[in-house]
């Protein structure tokens, strides 16, 4: 269990590094990387929540500017990452802050709703975090915060392409190791956007079982409407739950 989760600080140090050193042009003004400025909560949850083998990874896009910006937790919605994981570890600063995106860690006012809904949905059916990672992961596909000039968060599938194909070809990557450390039986993607990256794996694990999601993004009409009942059923669908 240890050398796993070694492995799993390892993949995600290793990710960090290959992206340190890209650029990108506009729109992008701002870049944040989690898992550098915010590494001691990253590898607290990697450590406490990502040993032994899980049947399902829940797989999302990338971080909310309120939620693993702050926390370095994938949907890291402050108070469940402090109060439901117990994990408040120091978070430092990203090299460039943009100053409407400041980085204040767990003093942030700021609630990440889709952080709020996926992990209090988890909450509810399982009681403990304990209880919830026996069989359960939650990773993000890409950890970097992309930023325009205005301080507005933009999402990978909206920036320039070719940038985008090395931060794809190491978070591709990554995630292979990531399946290949915690061997699911399941890869459920928080969304389309997530499953279109988990659905490129299957050449690598053939018995990989993969499903979607609806993302619990307020920007989305439907995630407004019963959002824990609609993922809840589709998970039972499935035979997941």
């Amino acid at each position: 269990m240890v050398v796993q989760r070694e492995t799993l600080t390892d993949a995600a140090r290793s990710l960090s590094d290959a992206l340190r050193s890209l650029s990108f042009s506009d729109p992008v003004t701002h870049v944040y990387d989690p898992l550098d400025y915010a590494r001691a909560s990253h590898e607290a949850y990697l450590s406490r929540f990502g040993g032994g083998l899980k049947k399902i990874i829940f797989l999302g896009m990338n971080p909310g500017p309120f939620g693993m910006a702050q926390t370095g937790v994938p949907f890291g919605e402050i108070a469940a990452v402090r109060d439901w994981m117990g994990i408040r570890e120091a978070v430092g600063k990203p090299a460039r802050e943009h100053p409407k995106r400041p980085i204040l860690g767990f003093d942030c006012p700021k609630s990440e709703v889709s952080g709020r809904r996926l992990w209090g949905l988890f909450a509810q059916r399982y009681g403990s975090a304990i209880n919830f990672f026996k069989d359960h992961f939650v990773a993000n596909f890409c950890p970097l915060v992309f930023m325009s000039e205005t301080g507005a968060n933009l999402t990978p599938d909206k920036i320039i392409a070719r940038e985008m194909e090395p931060v794809f070809a190491a978070c591709d990557d990554h995630l292979r190791r990531v399946v290949e450390i915690l061997q699911p039986e399941w890869l459920i993607g928080v969304g389309g956007f997530a499953e279109g990256r988990a659905k490129l794996l299957q050449p690598h694990f053939p018995n990989l079982k993969i499903a979607r999601i609806l993302h619990p993004s307020p920007a989305s009409p439907a995630a407004n409407k019963d959002w824990a009942g609609n993922v809840t059923r589709a998970l039972e669908e499935l035979g997941i739950w």
